[in-house]
């Protein structure tokens, strides 16, 4: 992996949930070639040995835990296992998130004629468990996970979290009211935080990615053989820069954010790393 710029992490732990995605890989790799020990924490514990190895293929230092973000317990479990193998945490990224088809509507705009059709989910089809499910994966999630491991930072006196927002906080996207709302959230909750952790020394900021093409979004953004779908032209149209992001694009606002000699006085901030969507008006 070829970085931007490099930190000092030495001697840090961090610790990075979601990290068997695409963009929590991204960033445990970058975190790893700067010196810091990473904790790779998944629901999906294949996927984050795989992170986990290949950190350690090039020299790192890296462990997978199982985590599950929405259970104070696995959280518990996970930070015995962390303290017990690399110590306590220095650095957490919140990663973990995502939607979920049980919150998603099918059409754009209401229209009275797919009312009742199984097959066109409108707003008014949409099940509270559902939106409830896609706010506690972002939201609760990120609560607990800081609850478990920002513990530690604020009896050192020192410590960064990083939470990962969305351009979906600042702008909400159709089709994806739960998401949309909890992103939001994720944005205000960094800012609450940052206030509530000023006087311990620990820091609190987020990304807000704009479109990058994960494992989540593929099959949204792409026909099976690779074409474009519509809604993928609609997001490259609102993109100024006309193109999806690539995960190396977030590195550097987030080395900047988790060094404490280049952002020692940044906190409470949601940076977007969006290729000028939230700039653009669309006229």
């Amino acid at each position: 992996m070829k970085l931007p710029f490099k930190i000092d992490l030495s001697d840090k732990v961090a610790v990075i949930t979601g990290g068997g995605g695409v963009l929590c890989a991204s960033f445990a790799e970058a975190v790893a070639e700067c010196g810091a020990k990473v904790a790779v924490l998944d629901i999906n514990l294949e996927a984050a040995e795989r992170v986990a190895a290949g950190i350690r293929a090039n020299g790192g230092i890296a462990i997978a835990v199982k985590a599950n973000c929405l259970e104070r317990e696995s959280l518990d479990e996970a930070r015995a296992t962390v303290e017990k193998e690399l110590g306590s945490c220095d650095i957490l990224i919140n990663g973990a998130g995502g939607n979920n088809p049980r919150a998603t509507t099918a059409n754009e705009y209401f229209d009275p004629e797919t009312l009742g059709d199984a097959d066109k989910v409108d707003f008014f089809d949409l099940k509270p468990e559902g939106i409830k499910f896609v706010f506690d994966l972002n939201v609760t999630a990120a609560f607990l996970t800081t609850q478990v491991f920002a513990l530690d930072m604020a009896k050192k006196g020192k410590g960064t979290v990083l939470n990962i927002s969305s351009m979906n906080a600042f702008r909400p996207l159709t089709k994806i009211p739960a998401y949309s709302a909890a992103k939001a959230a994720v944005s205000n909750f960094t800012q609450w935080l940052a206030v509530h952790f000023a006087t311990a020394g620990v820091r609190v900021n987020a990304i807000a990615p704009g479109f990058f093409v994960t494992n989540q979004n593929r099959a949204l953004l792409f026909a099976p053989d690779g074409t474009p779908t519509p809604r993928t032209e609609k997001i490259l149209r609102g993109t100024p820069m006309g193109r999806f992001g690539e995960s190396e694009e977030l590195l550097g606002t987030m080395l900047w954010l988790l060094s404490d000699e280049a952002a020692g006085f940044v906190t409470g901030i949601v940076v977007p790393v969006d290729g000028g969507f939230s700039a653009y008006s669309g006229v």
